[in-house]
């Protein structure tokens, strides 16, 4: 079916372009755009208890179960924050804010305990109703201008919680799809072979991100799932396109015309591409089972990014291809000194965050190119270099170093793994708060002036609910405010209060002593939960940021062994059917998972323990943020099984010709570690742009992603691999024969027209590098 598919690509590759592909493009971008966003991040699950005081809020006090804020002013002058100028100003503004739909505000001046001791730095609480994303952005820009007439030298005033704060992205595509050329420049010594790659990741990104946003309006979406979607979608599209147009040269290298090179390696490497992605859905698929909408959203967000690579690897990769034929082997010098002059200009307007550099260096480019068709000299393809026969190279080298040395080898890899899973044991699962923003940001400035005046745990206030009879009784209210203030890790200022909203339901308002994220402050959850409202005899709920953190953590640690045990399954038996084998799958799980552990354990020495936070920005330590060990499973896990699947097709593929082990071991690696080290390198570029963002969990997850990929394509992939490979011997391909009946017969590679064993004299020489 590829071989078809491939085949009408290539001869209707006008049409698949400009007919198919580009009308996509555009149509699902304009309706994105037409209809907006509607993402909402929301981390509370039914059943939970955290959940079940907000069921109780909504019907009578939908602002309370909504999302907090504060506004946050400090005056030093004259009476403090009483100065009946300072008083006038602030109560207008409180007034308008108040007057908006679905928002309740305390004013300092209706709580006195709102007002610092010594009367500089004051808070008016605001609670708004649950809304999306978009809604939540026009609010926070709305109230913002409500101070613009506000001329008291002295009074300062800034917007505290997560409603004030501001989702800045990184310019991590644009950053990575910079990388990505320099390093494909370098690996393939081609620029119409790096751009191919490029471009139809460019076209599946843009896609992609429409959708996301158009499905945005369906399911429920954090409003980091464009980001996240992108982060994978641009990975994976860039290696799958690279592995495809690898073997397309392969193939012109070795004779054949130019559509039956395209044919074969979409037939070949496009079944990998094929089953590889497919495995990267099935990891996808595992997030389904956690039971949560924001997650559902998550997995369905990275799965169009995914699903829409995988098709433009697979249909406009190979009309790009039969545009290209075999100039793709070729760069002239225009073409090399256009593209550098781009990519410097590139970089340049990124960082500097101004068009223009980009601009000038586009329009230089296509000035330096233009010009070679006056200069006929720039028009001459630089020359290439001979390749040295494959015994000769340096991966083959290597893999010969390593099957030599197995089992020293093998220790030191996984020693290594070991080492970097250490802080995984400590892991402390929570959410991150605005004092982790950069100091640009209002919700950073409120939240450092709100630590001054009241400690560093006001940002973090928690709600409790008393429903029955003792809601109507001020004195068993007043009693157990006095529990709670008595209570070890509570503030005293603000000190504990109780509102009565119905006669059947009332609320007890209180802060820690600690930050949200702090881990006493989720040590003083469990103790109201497990000690203090035990001892009160009352019907009583905690509610709040830190309490749905606990209840969410604890979720997740009791829902993570579903999601993992299928994919492990699942993967293990395509690995089986596959490969024909029962120790490669097993090994290939229990290596990523090894891969994944270390991961973990470089998140929780960077964010947790703090070690190097500074080199990406980090300000302080903090909790692994909880939906990030569950995401980073799925998606490293399916990427893993990415580079298991390209590298073991090429070494069973010459196992199958040569019926020798060791040999087969040491061609598949010399064959694919160029191309993986390639791939590998362009995803952790990826990745880590997204930590030079100023988002924590961005941060994080980014960091995550780039790790485990870099010890999967190095420590796992090019050492232990061939390592274990060379112990196990022929009885890697070992499968009982009862099992191999049952098996369905995947041909993840396909037919070859290009024979394994070619005779190195035959090949043709290889580009130099970086031409």
């Amino acid at each position: 079916m590829l071989a078809r598919i491939a085949r009408w690509c290539v001869t209707h590759k006008w049409i698949t372009i400009f007919a198919i592909w580009v009308p996509i493009l555009v149509g699902v971008n304009i309706a994105a755009t037409t209809a907006g966003s509607a993402f909402s991040t929301d981390f509370n699950f039914p059943g939970s208890e955290s959940q079940q005081v907000i069921d109780q809020l909504e019907s009578v006090s939908p602002e309370d179960a909504g999302f907090p804020g504060q506004i946050v002013f400090r005056y030093e002058g004259d009476q403090g924050v009483n100065n009946p100028e300072v008083k006038a100003a602030m109560e207008d503004i409180f007034a308008k804010v108040d007057a908006m739909e679905g928002v309740s505000v305390t004013s300092p001046y209706d709580d006195p305990s709102q007002i610092n001791p010594d009367g500089t730095i004051a808070f008016a609480q605001v609670n708004i109703t649950e809304r999306d994303q978009t809604e939540i952005l026009d609010f926070s820009k709305e109230v913002q201008t409500f101070d613009d007439d506000i001329a008291i030298d002295g009074l300062t005033i800034e917007y505290g919680g997560d409603i004030f704060g501001e989702f800045e992205l990184p310019a991590s595509e644009l950053y990575g799809l910079i990388a990505a050329m320099i390093i494909l420049i370098l690996a393939f010594g081609s620029v119409l072979a790096m751009g191919l790659p490029i471009g139809t990741a460019i076209v599946g990104l843009a896609t992609g991100a429409g959708l996301v946003t158009i499905f945005s309006h369906v399911v429920s979406m954090p409003d980091f799932t464009v980001q996240m979607a992108a982060m994978i979608g641009l990975g994976v599209g860039i290696d799958y396109a690279l592995f495809i147009v690898q073997r397309f040269r392969e193939g012109l290298d070795h004779g054949l015309e130019v559509q039956e090179s395209i044919v074969e390696a979409i037939d070949t490497s496009g079944r990998a591409v094929l089953f590889a992605g497919t495995a990267v859905l099935i990891s996808l698929c595992g997030m389904f089972l956690m039971g949560l909408a924001f997650m559902n959203g998550l997995a369905i967000g990275a799965i169009v990014g995914v699903l829409m690579m995988m098709a433009v690897s697979l249909t406009l990769l190979p009309a790009f291809l039969a545009i290209c034929g075999r100039r793709v082997n070729e760069t002239s010098r225009a073409a090399l000194i256009a593209v550098t002059v781009f990519i410097i200009g590139s970089i340049v307007g990124v960082v500097t965050s101004n068009p223009a550099p980009f601009l000038g260096a586009l329009l230089l480019a296509i000035v330096v190119y233009a010009l070679s068709f006056i200069v006929k000299s720039w028009r001459t393809p630089l020359p290439h270099r001979a390749q040295k026969p494959r015994e000769q190279a340096f991966w083959y080298k290597w893999s010969r170093l390593v099957q030599h040395r197995p089992w020293p080898m093998l220790v030191a890899g996984v020693a290594i793994l070991g080492f970097l899973t250490i802080p995984l044991f400590s892991i402390r699962l929570g959410f991150g708060d605005t004092g982790n923003l950069p100091e640009r940001q209002t919700a950073r400035r409120g939240y450092d002036m709100l630590a001054e005046g009241f400690g560093p745990g006001i940002g973090g206030r928690t709600v409790i609910t008393v429903a029955g009879p003792a809601a109507s009784d001020q004195a068993a209210l007043d009693s157990f405010t006095a529990q709670l203030a008595a209570t070890d890790g509570v503030a005293a200022s603000p000190p504990p209060t109780a509102i009565q909203l119905t006669p059947d339901l009332a609320i007890v308002q209180l802060y820690p002593s600690t930050s949200p994220q702090d881990e006493a402050t989720t040590q003083l959850v469990q103790r109201l939960r497990d000690d203090v409202i035990p001892a009160s005899g009352l019907d009583a709920r905690v509610g709040g940021a830190a309490a749905g953190a606990i209840d969410f953590s604890h979720y997740i640690a009791g829902r993570l062994p579903y999601l993992i045990g299928s994919v492990l399954i699942l993967s293990f038996i395509l690995l089986m059917a596959v490969f024909r084998s029962l120790l490669v799958p097993l090994k290939a799980v229990i290596l990523n998972l090894m891969s994944i552990g270390a991961a973990y354990g470089v998140l929780v020495g960077v964010f947790q323990w703090g070690h190097g936070k500074a080199l990406i920005g980090v300000d302080k330590n903090g909790p692994i943020e909880a939906w990030i060990p569950m995401m980073m499973f799925a998606i490293v896990f399916g990427l893993s099984m990415d580079y298991e699947v390209f590298l073991l097709s090429r070494i069973k593929e010459h196992y199958d010709k040569t019926r020798d082990n060791a040999v087969a071991v040491a061609d598949g690696v010399a064959v694919t570690a160029r191309v993986i080290t390639a791939a590998a390198l362009i995803m952790v570029c990826v990745f880590m742009s997204f930590v030079i963002g100023d988002d924590r969990s961005l941060k994080m997850f980014g960091l995550g992603l780039a790790v485990a990929v870099a010890i999967d394509a190095t420590v796992v992939r090019m050492l232990l691999v061939p390592a274990t490979m060379e112990l196990l011997g022929d009885k890697n391909w070992w499968l009982p024969k009862w099992i191999d009946r049952i098996l369905p017969n995947i041909d993840v590679e396909g037919p070859h027209e290009v024979a394994v064993d070619q005779p190195e004299e035959e090949r043709e020489p290889e580009p130099v590098a970086g031409q």
